[in-house]
Parts: structure tokens; C-alpha cells; sequence
């Protein structure tokens, strides 16, 4: 029998990550994401690269989801033929970043200098930059790079973003249980 927090947390939608290392094959992406297409469960981030088997790829995947629905989703990957390994690493502890570029256009000097000076206190690089415009590479947690691009369309009417999607890899400074 449930206590109430259990079914609290049961139905809590929230992000969900997995780590899904996969057979190295044409095709094997597009059966992964029409499996989330076909079921409706909407992606937040797809990573994906070879690892470090030329023939196996560690796919890092966020979806948001309840407790229930990720559970199918994990049972439903597990059939899968290509998938080698299905691993829940949503409250392990990870090494995450996410690659972001920010390009800022129509900006005074003073603004550029403000920019760099941003650049510096949120640790990212400035990687372009033009006589009017700039463009950040960022390397960041996904919280860091919201925060980030809030505080740059905040304050800069022309902002342009192209994110990667985050990777992760689970933390060998932590006790396994």
C-alpha cells in the first residue's frame, strides 16, 4: 500500500534522465525518438555519440514525465533490439553540461564591453564577436544557461540561441550502494 507522499511522488512530473547506450547503426536515432514520437512523450534533450566501442553510442536522454510513464518509457526502450543497456540516472550523481552558443547582434560598444564582463562572471567564452555583435560559447549546466539567456533577452533586444543538449556521465567520487 502507497502512504501519500509515495502517490505524490508517483504522479510528480518532472525530468527524467536515461542513459541509453545503443548498437551503432544507421536508423537506430530515428527508432529511438519515434518510439517517444509514437507514444507521445515529449523530449526535453537527445544527445547522442560514440563511445568508446567504434560499434556502441551512449545516448543521454531527458524527458518529463511522472513515475508511471517513465517506467514504460525504460520498458519500452529495454525491447528494443538495438538497445544494449537502459540506465535511470535521474538521481544519480552526475557530471552534467550543456553546450550553448549565445549570438547577441545590434549592440553598442558599451554593451559589448558589458557583455564581456558577463562573459567572465558566468565562466563562458567569448568565442566570435564582430563590430556589432558577439557570439558566447557556453558550457554550462541547463540551469546556468536558462539563467543565462533570461538575463541576455532581458537586457538585448537581438539574441539568437542554438543549444546541444546536455550530456552526462555518473560521478565516480560518490559511494555506489
Amino acid at each position: 500500500m502507497y502512504d501519500m507522499y509515495e502517490i505524490r511522488d508517483r504522479i510528480q512530473i518532472r525530468d527524467r534522465w536515461i542513459a541509453l547506450y545503443v548498437e551503432n547503426q544507421v536508423g537506430v536515432l530515428a527508432k529511438v525518438s519515434g518510439l517517444f514520437s509514437g507514444k507521445s512523450y515529449n523530449l526535453q534533450s537527445l544527445t547522442v555519440g560514440t563511445t568508446e566501442h567504434e560499434d556502441v553510442s551512449r545516448m543521454t536522454i531527458c524527458v518529463k514525465s511522472d513515475d508511471i510513464t517513465f517506467e514504460q518509457i525504460k520498458k519500452q526502450l529495454n525491447r528494443m533490439v538495438e538497445v544494449i543497456k537502459v540506465i535511470d540516472i535521474t538521481t544519480a550523481p552526475l557530471h552534467m553540461k550543456e553546450l550553448l552558443y549565445a549570438r547577441i547582434d545590434d549592440i553598442t560598444a558599451d554593451e559589448m564591453y558589458q557583455i564581456f564582463h558577463l562573459a567572465e562572471v558566468f565562466k563562458v567564452r567569448v568565442c566570435d564577436a564582430g563590430e556589432d555583435s558577439l557570439i558566447l560559447e557556453c558550457l554550462l549546466t541547463t540551469q546556468s544557461n536558462d539563467e543565462l539567456i533570461k538575463l541576455l533577452k532581458k537586457k538585448y533586444k537581438k539574441v539568437s540561441i542554438v543549444r546541444g543538449g546536455a550530456v552526462a556521465m555518473e560521478s565516480i567520487s560518490i559511494c555506489k550502494r
